[in-house]
């Protein structure tokens, strides 16, 4: 069981870049539509963005606001899928019999985007990448809540996936469009602004092998409804509760 604190967060897909539009998405409103379209990354010089993929581009757009200028916090990058877009490119030139370019690689692996926000913002400290199944975003939380655990005051969590190539359509069927949420974590019981919420894992008796929903986006509906909801994927089930 994890006890924490929702300080901040923000999010971001095509056409949804703003508190009012995640507002009325999660009220019932239009989904949003994968047009390519990727947010400017103004924050970043011209010399160091250009090497952003859109991917990376999402992720520091969603959570540079939330880590103050000269603040070190811990970062947790969460991503089922990583850099498919970068790698497909790739495996592109392979079959074309073209040379591979070494930075592509290095930054195609999937702890590059946790390496570009360190050395964007001059992070010293933890970071970490993971990928898991369809709930990669609770175990997110849960290398969160260590590090909580460990005395960090907050930690950054970014979960982010690209809408992947189209070759991956009947493969990849559980990023209906590109996006990044990006929530500021810190300990239940420390007194502050946000939402505190509960977490733990049961057994579940029936395996559920889809989700409707990318779980980080139902956590969002969760931020403006603040409702109880459980996430299930194969044999877990994910309760989240609204602490009061």
């Amino acid at each position: 069981m994890i006890d924490l604190r929702v300080e901040r967060w923000r999010a971001w897909a095509p056409g949804l870049d703003d508190a009012p539009a995640w507002a009325a998405w999660a009220a019932g409103g239009d989904a949003a539509v994968e047009d390519g379209q990727q947010p400017t990354c103004d924050v970043v010089p011209p010399m160091q963005r250009r090497r952003l993929s859109r991917l990376a581009r999402i992720v520091v757009h969603a959570a540079w606001p939330l880590c103050g200028d000269d603040e070190q916090l811990p970062f947790v990058f969460a991503s089922r899928h990583g850099e498919t877009t970068r790698t497909f490119a790739m495996l592109a030139d392979v079959g074309r019999d073209q040379p591979l370019s070494p930075t592509q690689f290095g930054l195609s692996v999937h702890n590059a985007i946790a390496g570009q926000w360190s050395i964007l913002r001059g992070q010293r400290g933890e970071s970490i990448a993971i990928a898991g199944e369809g709930d990669t975003f609770e175990h997110a939380i849960v290398e969160a809540a260590g590090l909580l655990a460990e005395g960090a005051p907050a930690a950054l969590v970014v979960m982010a996936e690209e809408r992947p190539p189209a070759a991956y359509d009947g493969w990849i069927d559980d990023v209906p469009f590109s996006h990044a949420v990006a929530l500021r974590v810190a300990p239940a019981d420390r007194g502050g602004e946000g939402s505190r919420w509960r977490l733990s894992l049961h057994a579940d008796t029936h395996d559920t092998t889809t989700a409707h929903e990318p779980h980080a986006l139902r956590f969002v509906r969760a931020l403006h409804d603040g409702r109880a909801f459980d996430h299930r994927w194969m044999t877990r089930r994910w309760a989240w509760r609204p602490l009061a």
